[in-house]
Order: C-alpha cells, then sequence, then structure tokens
C-alpha cells in the first residue's frame, strides 16, 4: 500500500474547512467527488487500484451512522416504507455474488476486453477472475452502503440544507478547477493541476483536439470531465430555474462555457440530449402562453448568441471554420476514428459475452466497455439490468405533493438532485466502462427515497401553490444559498 500525500492533504482540508463549520460529513463527501483524480493510496495488491479521496469520506459517513440519535427507528422507517432500499440491497447481493461466481463458472467460453497497468492499455482475453471483480464491485457495494445510510439521515428536518450545501460546493469546485485548468493551458503552462493527478489511471491532461487544449479540470480526461460537468449543469440549471439564485444562474452559464470549450464528444452529444427537454419545456409554455421568467431568459440568451454568430460570421466568413473542424473530429468523425472503432469493438464483444453467459452476464468488473448501458447488460445480466431500471425509474419519478409538502428551495433541490441523476446516467450512457451508476446516483437516490418519505409520513401541506402567470417572476427565497 504506498499513502498518497496529496490525497491526504486534500482530505484533511476538506475535514477541517468543509466539514467542521456545517457540522456535516455529508458535505465533505460532496466535496471530495470534485476531485476525480487524487487517489487516499494505492493498493499493490488490487493491481494497483487507486481508491479516490471519496471513498474516505463514504467510510466515515458508515462509521458515524451507529452514533447518530434515533438512527435505528430512521433505518425501520425506510425498510418499511421505501422499496428502493431493498431493492438495492439484493442488487448489492446479487451483484456481489455474480463477481465471484460467474467469472469462474463462464471461465473461458467467451472473450472480454479488461484493462492492464502492466500492460498500459485494454486488451482482449478469456472470460477469468481478475482484480477489477473485487475493487469494482467494492466501490458498488459501498455506494448501495451510502444509500441506505443516507436515506436514514436524511429523515431529519435539515436534511435538505445540508444536501444543497454539498452540491453547490461541489458543483462550485468541480466549476473553479475547469476554468484553473483552461486558464493555465491558454497561458501556456500546461497541466497546473498535475499535483492533484495521483491515482494511477491514465492521465490524458494535455492532449489537444483540432488544435485546441482539451478541459480535464480536476479528471483524469477530457470526456470524464465532461461526463461530470453535465450532471454539475444539470444540478445547477435546475436549481436557477426553480428559485432564480444568481449562484445557481453563475454556476450554469460557467460550466456551459466550459463544456463547449471542452472539445469532448460527450459533452456535445450530452449537451444536445440533455437539450431536448428543455426545448420541448418551453415550446409547451408558448403554447399555453405562459412565460417563465427564467425562459424568457434563455430565449433571450438564444437570440442574442444567434445574432453575435451571425454578424461573426458576415465579419469574417472563415472565422468558424476552427470550431467547425472541432465539431466535425468530436463528434461526426468520432465513430470512423480508430479511438471510435475500438470502442464500438468493446461494446459488441460486450454484448456477445451476455448471449455467451445465458443473460447472465461476466460479473461485476470483469468486462470493459464503452457505454454504462452495455457494461449493464454485460456484467449484471438481465436480472442486475431489470433492478438498476427499476432504480433509475425511481429517480425519474417526481415526489408527489412535492410543491406543497416542501418550500421552494428544498423543493428545488430534490428536483435538482434528480435532474444530476438523470444527467449522469446519460452522460454515463457515452462512455462509461463499469456497471456502477457512481457515488452521485446513490446520493441522489436517497435524497428522492428520504423526501418522499418524509412527504408520506407528514402529509402534504393543503396550501396550492398560486398558478404563474405569463411573465410573472417566478417566488423566490434569498438568492444566496447557505
Amino acid at each position: 500500500m504506498q499513502p498518497s500525500l496529496a490525497g491526504i492533504l486534500i482530505c484533511a482540508a476538506i475535514l477541517v474547512f468543509a466539514c467542521w463549520p456545517a457540522r456535516s460529513l455529508f458535505v465533505g463527501l460532496c466535496a471530495s467527488m470534485a476531485f476525480g483524480a487524487t487517489a487516499l493510496v494505492t493498493l499493490t495488491s488490487l493491481g494497483g487500484s487507486s481508491p479516490l479521496i471519496y471513498t474516505l469520506f463514504a467510510g466515515l459517513v458508515l462509521a458515524a451512522l451507529p452514533f447518530r440519535r434515533g438512527i435505528r427507528t430512521d433505518v425501520g422507517i425506510i425498510f418499511r416504507y421505501s422499496h428502493a432500499v431493498w431493492l438495492v440491497c439484493a442488487l448489492l447481493i446479487y451483484a456481489a455474488i455474480g463477481a465471484l461466481l460467474f467469472p469462474r463458472l463462464f471461465a473461458g467460453q467467451t472473450s472480454v476486453f479488461v484493462a492492464s497497468r502492466t500492460l498500459g492499455g485494454v486488451y482482449e482475453a478469456p472470460l477469468g477472475p481478475v482484480s477489477g471483480n473485487i475493487s469494482q464491485t467494492g466501490y458498488f457495494v459501498l455506494g448501495g452502503m451510502i444509500f441506505v445510510a443516507l436515506s436514514a439521515s436524511l429523515l431529519r428536518d435539515n436534511a435538505l440544507e445540508q444536501v444543497r450545501r454539498g452540491f453547490f460546493l461541489w458543483c462550485a469546485l468541480h466549476t473553479g478547477f475547469g476554468l484553473l485548468d483552461l486558464m493555465g493551458k491558454l497561458a501556456g503552462a500546461g497541466d497546473v493541476l498535475a499535483f492533484l493527478r495521483t491515482a494511477s489511471y491514465a492521465m490524458l491532461t494535455e492532449t489537444t483536439q483540432a488544435g485546441f487544449a482539451r478541459i480535464a479540470g480536476a479528471q483524469s480526461e477530457a470526456s470524464a470531465f465532461a461526463s461530470m460537468s453535465l450532471a454539475a449543469l444539470a444540478f445547477a440549471f435546475t436549481y436557477w430555474r426553480r428559485t432564480g439564485s444568481r449562484l445557481a444562474l453563475a454556476l450554469t452559464l460557467t460550466l456551459l462555457a466550459l463544456l463547449v470549450l471542452s472539445t469532448s464528444s460527450t459533452a456535445y452529444v450530452g449537451l444536445t440530449l440533455l437539450g431536448i427537454p428543455v426545448v420541448f419545456s418551453i415550446c409547451r409554455s408558448l403554447s399555453m402562453r405562459r412565460l417563465h421568467r427564467q425562459e424568457i431568459f434563455l430565449l433571450a440568451l438564444g437570440f442574442a448568441s444567434l445574432f453575435v454568430a451571425l454578424g461573426l460570421a458576415v465579419h469574417s466568413d472563415k472565422f468558424f471554420d476552427p470550431l467547425v473542424r472541432l465539431v466535425n473530429e468530436a463528434v461526426f468523425e468520432k465513430a470512423g476514428s480508430a479511438s471510435g472503432q475500438e470502442r464500438g469493438y468493446w461494446n459488441y464483444i460486450s454484448l456477445k459475452s451476455f448471449a455467451d453467459t445465458l443473460g447472465l452476464g461476466v460479473g461485476i468488473g470483469s468486462s470493459r466497455a464503452s457505454s454504462w448501458l452495455v457494461a449493464v447488460v454485460s456484467q449484471l445480466g438481465a436480472v442486475g439490468c431489470v433492478m438498476l431500471a427499476l432504480l433509475v425509474l425511481d429517480i425519474a419519478r417526481r415526489p408527489k405533493f412535492l410543491d406543497t409538502a416542501l418550500d421552494v428551495r428544498d423543493a428545488a433541490t430534490v428536483d435538482s438532485v434528480r435532474a444530476c441523476a438523470l444527467a449522469g446516467v446519460v452522460s454515463s450512457s457515452l462512455i462509461s466502462g463499469t456497471a456502477d451508476p457512481g457515488m452521485i446516483f446513490f446520493i441522489s437516490l436517497a435524497v428522492v427515497t428520504s423526501s418522499s418519505i418524509r412527504i408520506f409520513l407528514n402529509g402534504p401541506s393543503p396550501a396550492e401553490p398560486a398558478p404563474i402567470r405569463f411573465g410573472a417572476p417566478v417566488p423566490v427565497r434569498p438568492l444566496w444559498v447557505k
């Protein structure tokens, strides 16, 4: 085991500046997720696996759970009133058994792609037990345990205030790292955040695309930065639309600019997919003649950007040539590139292994894919796929009486966390190679589950919100997010 000095110092800083003033390990857990390439230690016994620093804070959350007052009652409540808790527990047991059993049961009967740090890449090999079965299952089980712990601890009255603080801190840190990385590369200083990258991943942080420097932030590569940025953008944008928060608006605009400049195909395809429901919502409001203030701002911003772009194109017909070349290389020509063909072959082999194992899967961590959806099908099989689909539906389904049972900011927090998780699912479906949906997914599921239970037990408020007429301002709390 090789400790990481940078990881230890960052953990200490988060404990001092994030956890102590708020007295909440949850805020520290959210802050630690912004460091996507900072390891706590390197485990040589597990093939060089390097747990990220968020695992420490997840462990602290679990260790502190038994000492919370009334936690036994809260745990009993979530197991009594939530089917999602039982579903997650069943999924964890199935995934753990499958990771140990399936690579041995179907050993040599199909081929998979596995990552090797000694060979420095991903290679095709016959199915068999690998160190990833242990490490990836560990991450997956840790996320499920955090879901159960937070579902119980977030039943308290001030829980959503802590959720709001934690997610805004995570978004702010991630955005700040993206800006630092961009300014460092524009200034010719290279990777100014290299001291944070202590994980044993392949760090693709100083590459270029069509002459543009790729933004990686505190992540290992531009695609990972884009994936997390899409989730953070969904949270900030949804909160701004619900409350009009200036902090959320600033984060939204900054993240949008970073995604456009990131040169990542994940960013461009993800923005297109996430923009569809936004456009549909605005069109519905126009048809009902009931535009909100935020929607008017979006339309004005869109038309202003269009006029500026037209003016620049008229001034110089070659002004947008570098951008057009970038989009062509990053999106339209991606599938025909060597990297695109290689990743497509990963997905083909993963789907073939699903058929070769009679729909049971090869076990979590046994293979490498290029899409979360393909990874779920190939690693967890049909049973695990159905379980995860039900959990995604739980997040997508808005809790009943949310607007009447909670105040504006709390209801907006729940909706923003839901949007964050769903955006994370979309971005993971574009690039993720493992069946683990990630810590943000399980935290968001816990927020939705605990909020639904609180609303069910306390009952909705009899007051109905006043209808919002065309152009009328949305009722908001103070704009500063505590």
